[in-house]
């Protein structure tokens, strides 16, 4: 257990840092000691965790003046923001889904801060406008985040998020009359909306202390069932579980609206998996019943229904993940038939159409499909454009087509229609970009890790790279919760490939690409593997003569974010530059905010004397030595975030500028009205444009910029 040693706040001690040209703001800090598991731990910017705070709020704007005074003084800052947006502003659509005579899509313009909804009949129809989320504030940076409709259309529930927070308002419209109900559904978080008949379900967390909504921790997690027309006092509590308040509870539904799944899932307690509990209409018995009664290491996750049966992805009895099917009727786990087995590859994603499954594989790291009857019989592989990544192939029972997009680094998202009869896929929408893939190149490699693991990367560069070295290099990872970092365009990042610069993107353990035995080798007391995996793809694109210490930048997001300050304590002297992102850097006290306790499973709780001792070892901000010169570090944050919370970032940022010893700038960007992930298009422009002029700036290296194109820059002033 944690107990506060020493609280005061009366007494604290000011330090003012005067590196090169910039002074950083003096940040107070306090005789603040916890004592975890025996060991005495000082925490002197605790003050900095209340994000509503005068004395926050004026050390944020303190320290956003002195960073955006270094922006301003980069003399191409607006060239590259031009040419981001001159790369981004094309436009960009969703696939499209069907319902109850309509197909509906997303379009964004190309530079619209949020994407737009429309409807037609027939793919061939006219648009019409559905929602324009850009009205929905004046800055664009409310967020539509989700437009379910009910199996007849006659009803939608959409959903809202104010800044980028992970807080969801959900209203309901009359899809007949246009017009939205007086329906508001408050405090959605964790949740999607699942139509059954005229009402749906959703998840909710009880309404949080007025003053610290983005910041509390938010227990006791309830599903609901709300019916359109009604308030949301009306609402039916389906499920929730007071004596375990720290689990996520949901409820989907079938196509056919016969069955409604319930998920359990129990993070918080170092669980990987889930129960799965099912109610079937059909039956005439209300209650739930159990497919998997208890929570545990596997995971459970229903496709379809095949009449009264039900297809399920599971891993348990298949590391890489299988198809079960399920009879209602004989539940006991030995009845349980195997209808898909176990690939070398793992399966990524399970869908069906048209009376089909759609299986996903991951094979180094790009994608394979294959098509399967409901008995499991496989049907035929795919033809896919290329080696890449490829998302959709979910529809209908009734479907004819179905669609799916592909993509790669240089390769925009295509949209292809599908002939399920006949096999042949078809491009349906090919995004016209203001680039020529043909000069740029990209290559896959597999380097040793400090242990001997080979570790896939992707390296994407301009043609006609010469390996001398000196080439600015930005290397990206993630490397954690079994998720996989896939190749897939992204228009911001040409104007970094178009000055010369070297992009590689490191699958490290901790991911899904080789299933979860490759997540397990890079989780919990195996967490240090992925900041080897990370510092070995490095060593590799220097030895290789990619790039040198003095042109590497390294890059990464909440997880990734926890990656880089990781690493750069650990061999500071091997980057130049250091982008975390939203990152986890208190990992002492990372599960007292918020949902942080989701992440247990995954990383560990102080609360355990054994995961204390292996936390304390990497945490960012507890391993920042006084004295070392450290990267040039851009910290890059946002004041809506309330998953991975500010204070993480405020507090990393004040004993990074309190410790480091250099020339080298360290300063903290921090974003408003932003969360997680930036809340429109134009603050995504504003942050990537910065990010890039950060990294050539302390790199030594000047873009040059030609007639709205990118032009490979000079390697010194």
């Amino acid at each position: 257990m944690i107990k506060n040693y020493i609280i005061s706040l009366m007494t604290f001690t000011a330090y003012t840092a005067s590196l090169g040209q910039t002074s950083y703001p003096v940040t107070k800090k306090v005789d603040h000691v916890d004592d975890y598991q025996g060991t005495k731990v000082a925490d002197p910017y605790r003050w900095l965790e209340d994000d509503n705070s005068a004395e926050t709020k004026a050390w944020v704007e303190a320290q956003n003046k002195v960073t955006f005074e270094f922006l301003n003084k980069i003399p191409y800052r607006a060239q590259m923001k031009k040419r981001i947006e001159e790369l981004i502003n094309y436009p960009r659509y969703s696939a499209p889904d069907r319902n109850a005579g309509f197909f509906y899509f997303y379009k964004n313009d190309g530079l619209q801060n949020q994407a737009v909804l429309y409807r037609q009949k027939g793919l061939d129809g006219v648009p019409e406008l559905v929602m324009d989320a850009n009205k929905l504030s004046p800055d664009g940076t409310t967020q539509l985040t989700n437009f379910d409709l009910s199996k007849d259309g006659k009803y939608a529930v959409w959903g809202i998020s104010k800044g980028g927070s992970d807080w969801h308002t959900y209203y309901v419209r009359d899809m007949h009359t246009g017009k939205d109900l007086a329906d508001s559904i408050l405090w959605v978080k964790v949740s999607g909306a699942s139509w059954q008949g005229h009402g749906f379900y959703y998840s909710r967390y009880p309404a949080p202390e007025k003053g610290k909504e983005l910041s509390s921790k938010n227990e006791n997690h309830q599903v609901w069932f709300h019916t359109a027309g009604t308030s949301q006092a009306q609402d039916e509590l389906v499920y929730e579980d007071k004596a375990n308040p720290q689990r996520f509870h949901g409820v989907s539904v079938s196509e056919d609206e016969r069955f409604a799944y319930l998920f359990i899932n129990d993070r918080g307690k170092g669980l990987q998996g889930n129960a799965l509990y099912y109610r079937d209409s059909k039956s005439g018995d209300n209650k739930f019943k159990p497919i998997v009664a208890e929570v545990g290491q596997f995971r459970y996750s229903p496709i379809d229904n095949d009449g009264d049966k039900i297809l399920l992805y599971t891993n348990d009895g298949a590391e890489n993940n299988r198809i079960m099917l399920f009879d209602p009727a004989h539940p006991a786990r030995e009845n349980w038939k195997e209808i898909v087995a176990e690939r070398p590859e793992p399966m990524q994603n399970a869908g069906t159409a048209g009376g089909r499954l759609y299986l996903s594989y991951l094979k180094d790291v790009t994608t394979r499909v294959y098509e399967h009857d409901y008995a499991g019989k496989l049907l035929k592989e795919i033809k896919l454009p290329g080696l890449g990544t490829v998302g959709g192939f979910g529809g209908y029972k009734d479907d004819k087509i179905v669609f799916y997009t592909f993509t790669s680094f240089t390769f925009p998202p295509t949209i292809y229609k599908y002939d399920i009869a006949t096999g042949v896929s078809t491009v349906f929408r090919r995004p016209e970009v203001a680039f020529n893939p043909e000069d740029y190149e990209t290559k896959q490699v597999f380097y040793p890790s400090k242990d001997g693991t080979k570790v896939p990367m992707f390296i994407v560069f301009r043609k006609g790279l010469k390996l001398d070295g000196t080439n600015p290099t930005m290397l990206y990872a993630y490397g954690g919760f079994n998720i996989s970092s896939l190749p897939g365009f992204s228009a911001s990042l040409i104007p970094f490939l178009e000055q010369g610069g070297v992009y590689a993107l490191a699958n490290l353990r901790g991911g899904a690409e080789y299933g979860e035995a490759w997540h397990e080798a890079g989780m919990r007391f195996k967490k240090q593997n992925v900041f080897d995996d990370f510092i070995a793809g490095a060593e590799y694109l220097i030895k290789n003569k990619y790039t040198s210490s003095q042109r590497l930048a390294i890059r990464g997001g909440s997880n990734g974010g926890l990656l880089v300050g990781a690493v750069m304590n650990q061999r500071p002297e091997l980057f130049k530059v250091a982008i975390p992102q939203v990152g986890v850097m208190d990992m002492l006290r990372f599960h007292k905010f918020t949902i942080g306790w989701n992440w247990i499973a995954e990383y560990g709780s102080s609360d355990s004397a054994a995961d204390f001792k292996n936390l304390y070892a990497y945490s960012p901000i507890h391993n920042l030595k006084a004295g070392v010169n450290y990267p040039a570090t851009l910290i890059t944050t946002a004041d809506h975030d309330d998953r991975v919370v500010p204070a993480h970032s405020f507090k990393y940022a004040a004993t990074l500028q309190e410790k480091h010893k250099g020339a080298n700038p360290v300063m903290i960007r921090i974003d408003t009205n932003s969360g997680h992930g930036a809340s429109n298009t134009a603050k995504n422009i504003e942050t990537i444009a910065d990010i890039y002029c950060f990294i050539f700036t302390n790199m030594g290296y000047t873009p040059k910029f030609k007639n709205g194109s990118g032009t490979e820059g000079k390697k010194g002033f």
